[in-house]
């Protein structure tokens, strides 16, 4: 019994030493030191955190942006952040903040074959002719008509020495020295006009007394002017129509475009006036264009002609007004 007794106390001390350490009913327990500095327990997050003062930049390494709940801020002895301090996720917003978005190289244009331009162009002059109405076609034409004029009248006044005067000046100081046979030598079958009329001038001295010399020399010269005139009639005609023709179709164009805003009533739209507008005008430009380029070419070549007729009539005046070569002989003699 006594071995009993021994063996139930011995079970019971232990039970009774905890019960001993237990706080009564109602008291705080008391709080145990803790003995390692992980035991220690994190202050509880606020329920409501304030905003940041500056928005955290998104990285710009095209990476996704971070999850919202993973910038609150954890305890130090947490399992999932470590002992990693604040300071690194505020240089990681400020390195993506400073760093810039890297700018996107635009594609280089491909320059255009020359086939793919004439095939612009052409399909703009196509557009061009039909907005235009049936006044542009004339003009259209018009305007090629005074390209090949002023190309054809620079070949045609190359061709009679425009602008070439030196052998007709060498055959009259010849004819002035006493020597008319090379004078006549020098300007012989020459194209030019100053070549010609001095040529018709010399054998006319030479066989004719000065009166009919005189009435020959001034028909060839006539004949010659006259020659080197020819195309200039067209070309004052087209300067004088193309701005008609142009204004005729402004005018029609207008006309159309009234037309179709009466036929529109109170529905008009300013912008089908407009357009109409814009259209017609299209005729008077292109009047315009043809007609100033036409009026310039006749200008100058009628200053070229102008110099040659100056020039013939220096020439044959020289001629005549001085002694004939054999008059000279004689009075020597």
């Amino acid at each position: 019994m006594k071995h009993i007794l021994l063996l139930t106390t011995f079970f019971l001390l232990p039970v009774l030493a905890s019960a001993q350490s237990t706080a009564p009913d109602g008291a705080a327990p008391a709080t145990p030191v803790p003995e390692v500095a992980s035991d220690l327990v994190a202050p509880t997050a606020p329920a409501a955190p304030t905003a940041p003062e500056a928005p955290i930049a998104a990285p710009s390494n095209g990476s996704e942006a971070p999850d919202p709940a993973s910038l609150t801020p954890t305890p130090a002895g947490s399992a999932e952040t470590g002992s990693a301090s604040p300071d690194t996720s505020t240089a990681v917003s400020d390195q993506g903040a400073d760093a810039a978005p890297a700018p996107v190289a635009a594609p280089a244009a491909t320059p255009l074959t020359l086939q793919e331009k004439a095939l612009s162009a052409a399909v703009a002059a196509r557009t061009f002719l039909r907005d235009g109405g049936p006044s542009i076609w004339a003009i259209a034409a018009l305007s090629v008509i005074t390209l090949a004029l002023i190309l054809w009248k620079i070949w045609r006044l190359a061709l009679i020495g425009a602008w070439s005067r030196g052998k007709a000046r060498q055959a009259i100081a010849a004819y002035q020295a006493g020597d008319s046979d090379r004078a006549i030598a020098i300007v012989e079958g020459r194209r030019g006009v100053r070549s010609k009329v001095i040529s018709a001038a010399l054998n006319a001295l030479k066989t004719m007394p000065d009166a009919h010399a005189r009435e020959e020399t001034a028909r060839v010269a006539k004949r010659e002017l006259a020659s080197a005139r020819s195309g200039l009639g067209a070309l004052e005609l087209i300067s004088t129509i193309a701005p008609l023709l142009g204004l005729l179709g402004t005018v029609l164009g207008m006309i159309a475009a009234f037309q179709a805003l009466q036929a529109a009533g109170s529905k008009a739209d300013p912008s089908m006036l407009a357009g109409g507008i814009w259209e017609a005008l299209l005729t008077t430009a292109a009047g315009m264009a043809v007609a100033i380029p036409a009026s310039a070419a006749l200008t100058w070549f009628e200053a070229v002609i102008d110099r040659i007729r100056r020039d013939v009539e220096d020439g044959a005046t020289r001629l005549f007004v001085s002694d004939k070569p054999q008059q000279l002989r004689l009075a020597a003699e």
